[in-house]
């Protein structure tokens, strides 16, 4: 608790003169005694006994009247939450390849698109305040959600995803990286980022990748790209298609980062390492509201001044 005008405390300095006065001074003894000693010898009943509540009645409401008059102000404690997201576009291949099944949970083989839309939910978990959208591509790019904030819909959006749904026979990722940057373009978030994720090479489409990053760039956009598959077999390794190269160019053009992932140990640990990297930015700023309480401290000095006056019109008030 505060006071507006705390000078004005030192009013409470001049109750002890006030209650002097009044039950001292003002006040005289309707039979006068040579000596005060016979009265002492009389039996006190509970009037008697009760009678020093009335000055300490007046005294109350004095001090509660002074204590409004300086102004008390009772702080509130706030908080103001300023949060700096980032806007991503999960950019996942759907070409046919996407469903080799070297990927291993709990001992079951599951595909390589199977294996990143378990481990690209887990990171939307991770991330309620961002606004994430997610292209998909193949020999198209395929639009399959908007920035949004309502993952549980977006992963909705993603079990839905299969690779029969577009031509899987060639793989545009030039492409698929132009429509994700378009998709970011208008976005004012202070961080921008692509997370693309395929297990082939560019072999088709209208743009080349590495043209399709100094876009991202200009724009401001950061390119995650990860290599995923090709566990190895036994003695052998399974056939390996992804253009590392290509894929080290496109991140290191716009500032990103290339991973490979051959197993889903490696991939949750990518995606991890990404959420990491790229945090969203949340700013807490604590104040302090103040709130006036001097209605109750004017109540109360009004009821305790009105108490002490009825207290004193009673046989207890008479009293010598």
């Amino acid at each position: 608790m505060r006071f507006t005008s705390p000078i004005l405390l030192l009013l409470l300095l001049l109750i002890p003169l006030l209650m002097w006065l009044r039950y001292f001074v003002l006040r005289k003894s309707s039979m006068q005694f040579s000596s005060g000693k016979v009265l002492n010898d009389l039996p006190k009943n509970w009037r008697v006994r009760m009678q020093p509540l009335i000055p300490m009645l007046y005294a109350l409401g004095l001090i509660c009247l002074v204590v409004a008059l300086a102004r008390p102000q009772r702080g509130l404690q706030e908080s103001l939450i300023r949060i700096e997201a980032v806007d991503i576009i999960l950019l996942v291949d759907l070409s046919g390849s996407m469903d080799t099944q070297d990927f291993v949970k709990l001992n079951r083989r599951m595909s390589r698109l199977e294996a990143s839309k378990d481990v690209i939910e887990r990171f939307l978990e991770k991330r309620p305040d961002d606004r994430i959208g997610m292209v998909g591509f193949a020999t198209l790019p395929y639009a399959v959600a908007p920035l949004t904030l309502d993952h549980g819909w977006l992963v909705q959006r993603m079990e839905g995803l299969h690779t029969g749904m577009l031509d899987g026979s060639r793989t545009a990722i030039g492409d698929g990286i132009a429509s994700a940057v378009n998709r970011l373009r208008e976005s004012e978030a202070t961080s921008k980022l692509i997370i693309l994720l395929t297990d082939g090479s560019n072999n088709f489409g209208t743009l080349s990748p590495e043209n399709a990053a100094r876009a991202a760039e200009a724009l401001d956009i950061k390119i995650y790209t990860i290599g995923a598959g090709g566990a190895r077999t036994g003695f052998f390794m399974q056939r390996q298609e992804i253009d590392e190269e290509t894929l080290k160019k496109v991140a290191n053009a716009s500032g990103g980062k290339f991973y490979r992932a051959r197993d889903l140990e490696t991939l949750e640990a990518v995606y991890a390492e990404i959420d990491q990297l790229e945090k969203t930015e949340i700013e807490v700023e604590q104040f302090t509201r103040f709130e006036e309480t001097s209605k109750g401290w004017i109540i109360a000095g009004v009821l305790l001044l009105m108490l002490e006056q009825v207290l004193g019109l009673t046989k207890l008030g008479r009293l010598p």
